[in-house]
């Protein structure tokens, strides 16, 4: 039976790619039997990356145990609402990730690699230089990738120092130029246009308790806000209906210019002016500027939790 390596729910890049990874390195170093898998259907950007290195997409699961596992690993994720639906009821051997630790505990001792770095794919190649693995040019290319997504090619301010350096080698690796397939690459993932508003606000979204309120944060990317905000009606009923059918308390879509580095922050639901707390900001028409913010991870995520909190 094999051990399920999957990110978290909604998946972006970096959380299909350290899956990935890792279950190359279980294999590969250490013999186990790991199957990477999604807990969705990969976005625009990531099907970019998979077709331009030739690796097929992952299977897509809702239940471990219905896929026939009861041993899983988690990377780019480890709180509970953001993983598969059974998470409760397995067994976690082991968790890679780069985010805050919340709402987890298990039965048994488990394997933990937690760092303060850009991507869960820059843990994931670090972690096979230590095991002596020389990684094919599509395994590189994907943890570059999930690199690049998360840092928005290095210019996030959760870019680690570390991570200038596992993207210099792992380019390397992929053979790619870094600027260059970069912007190829999170430029895919900024075709908004073509997608329903509720496909917009669930593309890259994630639940968080704060306080015991389970608020969304989504996070969009773009070369435009203002073109976004033009379908700013629609948006805001979309969330209405994805709290409503949800049980969120409020829901706070960032919408981030990857060129300039700056977002919108549009939010909705029974907390605003916790919101507006969080950011120090005044909520017009539900929406307001959070200039030089391209992080949920830190500069929305922590800022909120303080608000909440408070």
């Amino acid at each position: 039976m094999s051990i399920l390596v999957f990110g978290h729910q909604n998946p972006d890049t970096d959380a299909i790619a350290s899956s990935y990874g890792w279950a190359y390195l279980e294999k590969n170093a250490w013999g186990r039997d790991a199957k990477a898998v999604a807990l969705g259907t990969p976005n625009e950007e990531t099907a970019f990356a998979l077709d331009y290195f030739g690796v097929e997409a992952p299977t897509v699961v809702t239940s471990a145990k219905e896929a026939g596992a009861s041993q899983v690993i988690l990377t780019d994720h480890n709180e509970f609402q953001q993983s598969i639906s059974d998470i409760a009821e397995l067994e976690i051997l082991a968790v890679v990730d780069h985010h805050r630790v919340a709402n987890f505990e298990t039965a048994n001792p488990l394997y933990m690699r937690l760092e303060p770095v850009g991507s869960a794919s820059s843990i994931v190649y670090r972690a096979a230089k230590e095991a002596g693995l020389v990684l094919p040019k599509e395994v590189a290319g994907l943890l570059l990738s999930g690199l690049i997504s998360d840092t928005l090619l290095l210019k996030s301010p959760t870019t680690a120092e570390s991570d200038h350096q596992v993207a210099k080698e792992l380019a390397e690796l992929a053979e790619v130029d870094l600027e260059t397939y970069g912007l190829a690459l999170l430029k895919a993932g900024t075709n908004l246009a073509s997608k329903s508003a509720a496909e917009l606000i669930d593309i890259d979204a994630k639940t968080f308790e704060l306080n015991g309120n389970p608020v969304r944060v989504a996070q969009v990317n773009t070369v435009d806000i203002a073109e976004v905000l033009e379908r700013q009606e629609e948006i805001e009923a979309a969330m209405l209906a994805a709290n409503q059918a949800n049980g969120y308390s409020d829901f706070v879509l960032m919408i981030t210019d990857i060129v300039n580095s700056n977002s919108e922050i549009l939010a909705l639901g029974q907390h605003m002016d916790k919101v507006e707390a969080a950011f120090d900001f005044k909520l017009e028409n539900n929406h307001a500027f959070l200039p030089g913010a391209v992080s949920r991870k830190k500069q929305v995520v922590p800022q909120l939790t303080e608000s909440f909190n408070a």
